[in-house]
């Protein structure tokens, strides 16, 4: 039987864990075999950027925690897994799912995304989403076209006026 002292220290993982999950708005489990020190690390950094950390847990614990979620990731809590929080829904998803086209070691495998379990093809739909800034370029574009003709409708207006 486990000493008080280990049982103790396993409960406060478990509860640093949920923590981490209700701050965060995206939630993706991954496999990390086969990536070196020096990629996790620069894996690290990137996420750190976009205000997201990676952590490893022992997957008992992490079932745990997701037990007290009433969330189920059976089947996927095999191997040496590691897991993102990020504050943001949309930038780490981003950023997670480059490097892992870059590294075909890397395999994302389930996530919680705005409080949802998503599957794989759910998280690929996000990362395909255009970034925010992306996405007001694209609604100044079209503003801009209708302006456009608008100026062009009234140029030429103007022009058979004058004759």
């Amino acid at each position: 039987m486990a000493s008080a002292k280990i049982l103790e220290s396993k409960k406060e993982i478990v509860n640093e864990i949920l923590e981490n999950m209700k701050s965060s708005e995206s939630v993706i489990l991954f496999q990390y075999q086969g990536l070196t020190v020096s990629e996790l690390s620069d894996l690290r950094k990137k996420l750190r950027e976009t205000d997201a950390t990676v952590k490893i847990y022992k997957n008992t614990l992490l079932k745990r925690a997701l037990d007290e979620q009433n969330i189920s990731f059976e089947g996927f809590l095999e191997g040496p897994n590691a897991i993102l929080f990020g504050k943001n829904l949309l930038e780490p998803i981003k950023v997670i799912s480059e490097f892992a086209k870059e590294h075909e070691k890397m395999d994302i495998r389930i996530g919680i995304l705005s409080g949802n379990v998503a599957d794989l093809n759910t998280i690929k739909e996000y990362a395909s989403i255009p970034s925010y800034e992306g996405l007001l370029t694209m609604l100044c574009r079209g503003m801009m076209e209708h302006v456009n003709k608008l100026a062009i409708g009234l140029n030429q207006y103007a022009e058979n006026l004058e004759k």
